[in-house]
């Protein structure tokens, strides 16, 4: 969302948080919520402190499967909850991983940046159920609460923590998106959280019996990275880091060869398996360079080559992605 709307970054907005104009009754979801048995929480994939998890949307619908690679569809849980499915389907995106996420008292989401593959392109929606005036998000030196009932996208792309100071859990529908078709009209119409505006309401949506069918993502990672998105991946890390003599040189010096290279390999394989071996030679050929520039930090404060390994080398070849 930067110099073309639409076609840059989806996890990096212009304003820390922007509130799309829905609003669930968080009543019901929370009754839904505390139908389901204590034993079908999971802890996070991470292992955080007071941070556990009620898969909804997952690899094959699995709930015991972390990853987010593979075709995204339905837990046996999210059949159990009505008003929840009604309210992803009024949110109107294809749908990647989807949790409950829920957040304990007296714990915390540490701060930290999204900078892996998948999060080049998805966006994470919080619906906020269960929730206090205190739970706070800090996101890129921004800070506030998140309502019941609301629901909300933000930059990952900043550095971003959630504290949740009171003794009471707190419980959001987290859900991961590419967006979608419906989706795209209520983000243009979304609400910066700092910036009033005049007559702005969110649309009340209530819980209503009927049929509200959903659409997942079956590809979110290519067999192998095409040269064009591989260079795309590349300007937008390099136009996030400020320009020097560094830069320059790994850019000119490393970087551009290896795409040439990796251009001229997919003109004779492609991504059919052929030529894999060929593909993964030429990434660990060029790997060990990356350690000469691991001073330099993008504007968000991340190593510039830790997002080159994360985001683009590791997911080169999908085979070797490990998500």
């Amino acid at each position: 969302m930067s110099a073309i709307p639409g076609f840059a970054s989806r996890m990096k907005l212009d304003v820390p948080f922007l509130q799309l104009p829905l609003a669930f009754d968080h009543a019901v979801l929370a009754a839904e919520v505390a139908a389901i048995a204590e034993s079908e929480w999971r802890p996070h994939p991470q292992g955080y402190a007071g941070n556990t998890a009620l898969p909804l949307v997952s690899v094959d619908g699995d709930p015991a499967n972390d990853a987010v690679r593979g075709p995204m569809r339905p837990t046996p849980h999210l059949a159990a909850l009505p008003y929840l499915n009604q309210v992803l389907h009024a949110i109107g995106a294809v749908w990647g991983r989807t949790r409950l996420m829920r957040l304990s008292g007296q714990a915390e989401v540490a701060e930290h940046v999204d900078v892996s593959y998948y999060w080049r392109e998805h966006m994470r929606v919080h619906v906020p159920i269960v929730t206090q005036p205190t739970v706070r998000f800090i996101c890129g030196g921004s800070e506030m609460n998140m309502a019941a009932g609301e629901c909300w996208i933000f930059d990952t792309w900043r550095r971003h923590r959630v504290i949740n100071d009171d003794h009471r859990s707190r419980i959001h529908l987290v859900a991961d998106t590419v967006g979608g078709r419906h989706f795209w009209p209520l983000f243009r119409a979304g609400k910066p959280h700092d910036k009033p505006a005049a007559g702005w309401a969110p649309k009340a949506v209530p819980p209503t019996p009927g049929s509200y069918p959903l659409e997942f993502e079956s590809f979110n990672v290519p067999d192998v990275m095409s040269p064009w998105e591989l260079r795309e991946h590349l300007a937008f890390l390099f136009g996030e880091t400020a320009p020097g003599d560094a830069a320059r040189a790994l850019w000119g010096g490393v970087m551009v060869p290896f795409a040439r290279e990796w251009q001229a390999l997919w003109a004779m394989h492609g991504d059919r398996g052929g030529g894999l071996a060929e593909y993964r030679q030429l990434r660990d050929q060029v790997m060990p360079h990356l350690s000469r520039f691991d001073n330099l930090a993008m504007r968000n404060g991340v190593p510039l080559t830790e997002a080159l390994r994360t985001l683009v080398m590791a997911s080169l070849v999908a085979a070797d992605a490990g998500c």
